[in-house]
């Protein structure tokens, strides 16, 4: 039987994909035409869709009531230094883990995954603490090494799985040249798992980017990041829909478009090693 694809197989698996994308794509699109609507609109019954009286004031309010660039900010110092930070951290251990290993290694490989299955909240008091006696409440470098901690065990596996994709024996080549243990990593390894290096800071930046619960409860206003900025439009006289859909928007919007832009170099990294 022919393995190629038929015509009619074709259609229905770009049928089941445009459905599938415009499915995760419609709560999106809501909040931004939410955005701007008038609170009044935004609350209508039934809703309505494109047929409605446009209007900017939601973003002249947002920007007038917060700073939405001191925000914006410390989103990017925050989701990239601790990326950063963590790829410093991850990289020699993936490679030791990688072309060095143990008869421990899976057993610590799997313990750091389980670390992820652990609640949050059942760690808070602590690290608050800390955080409150050690004067770094409210601060960028707080959320850094936090963030940092909480994503490096797939930062890890992530590099780990890049790197067995890797002949060991190119190593081997470049240790018995003399190179030393830096100059293996940074000129003979890293050049090689470049696609699953980016693909790795690419997706744990998005992470970092939208984490919430850690920016709400280390920060205040200083190194509040544009989580924090969305959720000071939940109030206890109620949600204003239309500016916390507008505050939404533009939480979103820088790192919409920079995952629009390095889509292929984050499929690229994320299929590294998939096809000899």
């Amino acid at each position: 039987m022919s393995r190629t694809a038929t015509p009619q197989r074709k259609a229905l698996f770009t049928l089941i994909g445009w459905t599938i994308g415009l499915v995760l794509f419609f709560p999106i699109l809501w909040t931004i035409l939410t955005s701007f609507k008038t609170e009044v609109e935004a609350v209508t019954t039934p809703p309505t869709f494109f047929f409605f009286d446009w209007t900017f004031e939601n973003y002249l309010a947002v920007q007038e009531r917060s700073n939405y660039f001191l925000h914006a900010m410390n989103s990017v110092i925050i989701s990239v230094g601790s990326t950063a930070l963590g790829l410093l951290i991850a990289v020699p251990a993936a490679w030791a883990m990688a072309f060095s290993p143990t008869k421990r290694t899976k057993d610590i490989l799997m313990w750091m995954l389980s670390t992820k299955m652990l609640p949050p909240v059942g760690v808070l008091v602590p690290i608050y603490l800390i955080a409150r006696d050690w004067g770094v409440l409210d601060t960028r470098i707080a959320l850094v090494v936090v963030l940092m901690m909480i994503n490096l065990p797939i930062i890890v596996w992530m590099l780990y799985t890049y790197f067995k994709e890797i002949p060991g024996d190119i190593l081997e080549a470049a240790r018995m040249d003399g190179a030393s243990l830096r100059q293996e990593i940074v000129s003979v390894l890293a050049p090689m798992a470049v696609p699953g290096i980016a693909s790795t800071l690419l997706l744990n930046i998005i992470l970092a980017w939208n984490e919430a619960f850690w920016t709400l409860n280390l920060t205040a206003a200083k190194a509040a990041p544009l989580t924090a900025f969305i959720a000071s439009y939940s109030s206890p006289e109620g949600l204003f829909w239309a500016k916390l859909s507008a505050a939404s928007t533009m939480a979103i919007a820088p790192i919409l478009v920079m995952g629009w832009f390095s889509q292929k170099q984050l499929v690229r990294g994320l299929t590294f090693g998939a096809v000899k």
